[in-house]
């Protein structure tokens, strides 16, 4: 798409934002990243090797011109996440992290004040933070006090495919943060993705979506159809919703016969 956002220092084309694991193979991953034409691509930094020298390379398979978005998933303490941000950061180069700090290992809904706590510290290092964080208006209003780059809301729980479960929330966080908003977290399909865009969220990241899909590499193209469907018609502007038919063709001046 022609229009462009910003994330920190980083300009952005693609609005979907890819994971990069489940897959059954590092080709299938890189095959539906392409797929996908994303241009920002999350990895798990604990289960990821970035630095491994021997056997298949994970960064082999990422595609050129892709940004690796480093993530603290798997970490339950702020200082779990806070090391393995500055880790992040000596292997990528860059300060751009999504940081995860999960509250519950059955659910993996976050721990909203320790994502904060971590947040803060993180931005007091230097780091450009994009945090995980429930569909609440107030915790992505502090975060992106602290100078969080971005929020990104979970649409429901991860890898549970149920769709955007409270838009009035996702609606009321567009309105009161003017910081990008991310939808993280429940997409299933095409639908949900187009959904969130035409919500007016600036990007949506997805990992089970596709990874989990019986064809990922279609999934990913159906995924990027529908986030530039859905950013489409927000920027087109829907018609109001009305109770009654309203005429397509203009009534007056009709012929009598």
């Amino acid at each position: 798409m022609a229009d462009t956002y910003t994330l920190g220092s980083h300009t952005f084309r693609s609005r979907l934002i890819t994971g990069s694991g489940k897959y059954a193979s590092l080709e299938q991953m890189r095959e539906a990243t392409l797929a996908a034409g994303a241009d920002l691509v999350t990895v798990a930094l604990r289960r990821v090797d970035l630095a491994q020298r021997d056997g298949p390379r994970f960064l082999d398979y990422v595609p050129e011109g892709v940004t690796i978005l480093p993530n603290t998933a798997g970490c339950y303490t702020v200082e779990d996440a806070v090391t393995t941000a500055h880790l992040g950061r000596e292997l990528l180069g860059h300060a751009l992290v999504k940081l995860e700090v999960i509250g519950d290992e059955r659910t993996l809904f976050p721990d909203v004040a320790a994502t904060i706590e971590a947040a803060r510290v993180l931005v007091r290092d230097g780091f450009e933070v994009l945090p995980y964080v429930s569909d609440d208006p107030v915790a992505c209003q502090r975060l992106a006090a602290l100078g969080c780059v971005a929020v990104m809301p979970l649409a429901a729980p991860i890898g549970s495919g149920l769709g955007i479960r409270n838009p009035a929330n996702l609606r009321i966080i567009l309105e009161t943060v003017e910081v990008p908003v991310v939808v993280d977290a429940g997409v299933g399909t095409a639908s949900d993705a187009a959904v969130a865009m035409e919500l007016g969220c600036t990007a949506v990241l997805m990992n089970s979506a596709i990874a989990g899909a019986k064809d990922p590499v279609k999934m990913a193209r159906a995924m990027k159809l529908a986030v530039e469907a859905g950013r489409l018609a927000y920027e087109a502007g829907r018609i109001p919703r009305r109770l009654y038919a309203t005429a397509s063709s203009p009534l007056d001046g009709l012929a009598s016969f």
